[in-house]
């Protein structure tokens, strides 16, 4: 298991131009600037990062300028899912060649999505490469449900499957029922960072969120873990509304790279169609949430 992948990873935006193309500007400050606010690692091509919406050549592209502008910084863990078996065989491939420390990979939507289906997916993935998978569970994407019996499986038969994305609620007591029947995963949550503190108890190794002040995740994190939990708790209590409303499902998305855009860590704020936009009064309510939580200027680091 590569020890490298633990503590807050930023699942990465993916900035576009006013033309819905890939702004390669953005894309390298925006990994800068994830850095600086004191990332462990990056997540690229997630959900978050619209991988979907993105062809194979612009995949391509985003990795390539992330983990050139990264520069062997921090670890990188690339989202490498597709409906295409050998597809999502090849961009592993290279995402390993380029030099990331992991894939990360959601089993397709499928007809008949048994354990023996699954399990034959990630063995063949794994046949064709040597590093670290990130077996993400997340059922609203893929329809796929991951039983802990199932999970604990996979990780016996799969030697490079130790690291699991939990997205898939109760995410507390999916964390213990799997932890009861195997310790062969680093767990990461994710919804935004919602449960990070209760998965930290639970015994997550950290999370894999977009929540776009990085910083604060990673300072509730490294309090925790120095074992200052009352000091966590405090600064998790404090920031809670805007990691609750940023989370907002349908909108997540466009809110979080609304505010990336307030920080100016990218320069335009749009998703690429489809998204969901938000409305004037969510923009003042996320004025109003920031003024709330004390942050009067969200182009700078906050400090804490």
């Amino acid at each position: 298991m590569s020890d490298t992948i633990r503590g807050i990873f930023n699942i990465l935006a993916t900035p576009f131009d006013e033309d819905a193309e890939v702004d390669v500007a953005s894309l390298k400050n925006l990994v800068n600037f994830q850095i600086d606010k004191g990332a462990y690692g990056l997540t690229i091509l997630g959900v978050l990062g619209e991988a979907a919406k993105l062809s194979i050549n612009e995949r391509k592209l985003v990795m390539d300028t992330v983990v050139d502008t990264v520069d062997g910084r921090v670890p990188i863990v690339v989202g490498t899912s597709h409906a295409d078996l050998e597809t999502c065989i090849a961009l592993s491939q290279a995402a390993f060649a380029n030099g990331a420390q992991g894939v990360m990979i959601a089993p397709p939507r499928m007809d008949n999505p048994t354990d023996d289906a699954v399990l034959a997916l990630y063995s063949a993935i794994a046949e064709k490469i040597d590093g670290a998978i990130v077996v993400q569970d997340f059922p609203p994407v893929n329809g796929v449900i991951m039983s802990p019996d199932f999970l604990a499986r996979l990780a016996e038969e799969v030697p490079n499957a130790r690291h699991l994305k939990l997205e898939d609620p109760p995410l507390m007591q999916k964390i213990t029922a799997i932890r009861e029947r195997t310790d062969k995963y680093a767990i990461f949550g994710g919804l935004g960072g919602m449960f990070l503190l209760e998965e930290l108890a639970r015994g997550a190794s950290g999370t894999m969120t977009g929540f776009a002040f990085t910083e604060i995740l990673v300072a509730i994190f490294d309090l925790y873990t120095a074992g200052q939990q009352a000091d966590a708790q405090a600064i998790f209590d404090h920031y809670l509304p805007l990691i609750r409303y940023e989370n907002q499902p349908q909108i997540n998305l466009t809110i979080r790279k609304e505010l990336l855009w307030r920080r100016g860590a990218i320069a335009y704020g749009s998703p690429r169609e489809p998204f969901n936009p938000i409305d004037s009064g969510t923009h003042q309510e996320i004025t109003w949430l920031l003024e709330r939580v004390s942050i009067s200027d969200p182009t700078q680091r906050i400090i804490i």
